[in-house]
């Protein structure tokens, strides 16, 4: 596909806060180059640890180096990984009020480069009825496929969209798990390709770990996924806990890369679905509803059925 002018990205998605960086990558002096929303951006790490970002190609500067410098762009620190926007982005990022407990362990775990839309990965993330086949012994097990009833609503308060009351056996669900258990799964959907899961912590009964994917659209169909941990696990080594994470998202990694189409259909008619869609087919009216069209099909008009 051809790049599309960032004029042309609605502002929806071209407003948004994008992860760019994980903060653990930037040092100063050092500029890391990367693609956003089918621009190349540029990133460092300045003299006071902020990150700097600025609109790049293989001549630009940094803004405040003078020359062929690049337009600056606004940039944020959170969850562990340097934001930036196109455009402009709303004074605050979506919250997670859990990251700031104290016995939390918040950590970028890995990015993948996929080649898949943004809306398409954050769709995976919220399917469980893959979990017996890609994840087979560790996210789920054959026979035990059943995806039970869970609700699925928009909070009027944020218009952050999820889905409640899931439930899945998992036969090895967390770096830190001993054993199989019946996971409970709350998703939360923020942001247009931002998704988290909050789940039943092996450790802490009475309290959630929290999971989440942070995507980075380079262009309309491929990708940078960006997972963010907040564990309360005091016995995995940060290696550790990584590995379990980065080992779930390489399984995901192919069936992403295998979707046909790559960028994801809005309209409720051209992929069949099931119950255990239901997630899935609200994510799809809600990015219809904010208006997205960056990395997707936009629905159809009912007048082209006329």
């Amino acid at each position: 596909m051809g790049a599309i002018a960032t004029s042309e990205i609605d502002p929806a998605v071209r407003d948004l806060w994008h992860p760019v960086a994980a903060m653990e990558e930037l040092r100063p002096g050092r500029t890391l180059r990367t693609e956003l929303l089918d621009r190349h951006v540029a990133v460092t790490l300045s003299a006071d640890g902020a990150p700097a970002a600025w609109l790049a190609d293989e001549d630009t500067a940094p803004p405040d180096a003078g020359g062929g410098a690049g337009a600056s762009l606004p940039t944020k620190v959170a969850y562990e990984f340097a934001w930036t926007s196109l455009g402009t982005p709303p004074e605050e990022l979506f919250s997670i009020p859990e990251c700031g407990e104290p016995d939390r362990r918040n950590l970028s775990a890995g990015t993948f480069g996929v080649h898949v839309s943004a809306p398409r990965a954050v769709e995976n993330f919220l399917d469980m009825g893959h979990f017996p086949y890609v994840h087979a012994g560790i996210l789920g097990q054959v026979p035990r496929t059943e995806v039970l009833e869970y609700a699925v609503e928009v909070d009027p308060a944020n218009n952050d969209l999820f889905a409640r009351d899931c439930e899945f056996f998992q036969p090895f669900a967390a770096a830190a798990a001993s054993g199989g258990q019946r996971s409970h799964y709350t998703y939360r959907v923020p942001h247009p390709y931002c998704v988290m899961l909050y789940k039943s912590c092996p450790v802490d009964t009475s309290r959630l770990d929290v999971i989440a994917l942070f995507v980075q659209p380079l262009s309309t169909d491929r990708v940078r996924a960006h997972n963010f941990l907040s564990l309360i696990d005091d016995e995995s080594t940060v290696g550790g806990m990584r590995r379990f994470q980065q080992h779930i998202f390489g399984q995901d990694k192919p069936i992403l890369e295998n979707q046909n189409p790559r960028l994801l259909p809005l309209d409720a008619d051209e992929e069949a679905s099931v119950r255990a869609d239901r997630a899935s087919v609200s994510y799809r009216r809600w990015l219809s509803q904010l208006g997205i069209t960056y990395g997707v099909i936009p629905e159809r008009s009912r007048d082209d059925d006329s």
